[in-house]
């Protein structure tokens, strides 16, 4: 992988790739499993409750790192070996306040403003004081939020910014409380559908998901024109380096999915589908992909129609069960929501023989005994009874029921010690 410009292409060496984000680490930082990942990308996994190395899928004895100083050294080298031949990379501020003038003024110009939009991006991608630089031109996003519709290479500049201070804040006023008009993100969607690289795709969705800041704005985003349909083509239809983007799309999706009417809409699209072959995918890669899709189950999960897909796809139940202990604690806690409320809540039979079928049982008093009092020991604890009773399709089954319900006679288990009520 590597960035042209001017007919330059600079290859990035795949040691100093970040495991977690992929961009070049600014402080790698070594786990005891020897694997090593920048310091913002790897405290942000242990912050939200993973106990692992997201590489290898380890158990941590501990979470501590140490810095890769040896590693440091030569990502620094190699930085200002590569800047050397960036010209954007040292440009003076008064020359970027021209770049901006420039794209300002360039009107009809289209090659003109490309040009300038990729000078203003290669500078942005340098470094965070550049990046600074820019967001304190006055001026700066309005001007760079008026050619989204004409040029990728601005949804890649407001992409590079859109972590620095008030961007985000700007984003929002700028394209949703001024405008009021859904057609002022259609070239977003328009980036969605149309982008040759996934790199831009990514970026058009980061920009959305920066702008859905509260339950209205994450309506109007929603709501937007075709935005969930082709949000859904993005992960139903096969693509090049798919999981960042699906990491992306389902990011954007349990933002914008706080309304019945586009839960029903993401269901009606054959978002559960997808959803199932994630959190049945066992391979290490899979997991934060598995996380985000428990999540969405969850919210799917409190209307009809998501509990009818969830209980009518073949693989679903079993694929929620066998992620259980092993993901992170909220990602835990999505998988027993959806388990209970279809189990004991909803009295979903289905789901139930399902659940025991894939040993949900011991698994369950597994979560339960590692929690401690809160909803989600209750829920194991209601859970364990509902799967060990038993369910009809409206009412419990006694012993040697046949018909729509089913019943656990006898459970053998080896986790005697563990104590469900």
């Amino acid at each position: 992988m590597g960035r042209e410009r001017d007919g330059l292409y600079i290859t990035v060496p795949n040691l100093f790739r970040c495991p977690i984000s992929l961009d070049v680490m600014k402080s790698p930082v070594s786990l005891t499993t020897g694997v090593t990942y920048d310091r913002s990308s790897i405290q942000k996994w242990l912050e939200t409750g993973h106990d692992t190395c997201p590489a290898t899928m380890q158990i941590l004895p501990s979470k501590d790192f140490v810095p890769n100083l040896t590693l440091l050294r030569l990502i620094n080298l190699w930085n200002q070996s590569s800047s050397s031949r960036r010209p954007d990379s040292a440009a003076s501020e008064d020359q970027v306040r021209v770049w901006i003038h420039k794209i300002r003024s360039a009107g009809e110009r289209k090659e003109e403003c490309l040009s300038f939009l990729s000078h203003v991006a290669e500078y942005a991608g340098c470094s965070d004081y550049n990046r600074r630089v820019l967001v304190g031109i006055e001026g700066f996003v309005e001007t760079i939020v008026g050619k989204i519709g004409e040029s990728e290479m601005a949804v890649r500049v407001l992409a590079l910014v859109s972590g620095e201070n008030g961007v985000k804040e700007k984003l929002h006023r700028l394209l949703i409380l001024q405008s009021g008009d859904r057609n002022r993100l259609s070239p977003l969607t328009s980036t969605l559908r149309e982008a040759e690289n996934s790199s831009s795709k990514i970026e058009a969705v980061r920009i959305l998901d920066s702008i859905s800041i509260d339950n209205e704005s994450k309506r109007f985003v929603a709501e937007t024109e075709d935005l969930v349909p082709v949000l859904l083509s993005l992960l139903l239809r096969p693509g090049p380096d798919p999981n960042h983007l699906h990491a992306a799309v389902l990011s954007l999706l349990i933002s914008i999915a706080v309304t019945r009417s586009v839960r029903i809409r993401l269901v009606e699209l054959g978002l559960v589908g997808f959803l199932s072959r994630t959190v049945s995918d066992r391979s290490a890669a899979a997991v934060p992909l598995a996380e985000k899709s428990l999540k969405l189950l969850s919210l799917l999960s409190t209307c009809p129609e998501g509990r009818a897909a969830i209980s009518g796809d073949p693989n679903c139940v079993g694929g929620i069960v066998e992620r259980l202990m092993k993901v992170s604690k909220p990602a835990t806690e999505d998988a027993v929501a959806v388990l209970w409320g279809m189990c004991c809540l909803f009295k979903d039979g289905t789901v139930a023989e399902k659940a025991v079928r894939n040993h949900g049982v011991t698994k369950v008093l597994l979560v339960m005994q590692s929690e401690g009092e809160g909803n989600v020991r209750s829920m194991c604890r209601e859970l364990v009874k509902a799967l060990r009773a038993g369910y009809r399709g409206n009412g419990c089954a006694g012993a040697g029921s046949s018909g729509d319900g089913f019943v656990v006679e006898s459970y053998d288990t080896k986790t005697t010690h563990i104590m469900p009520y």
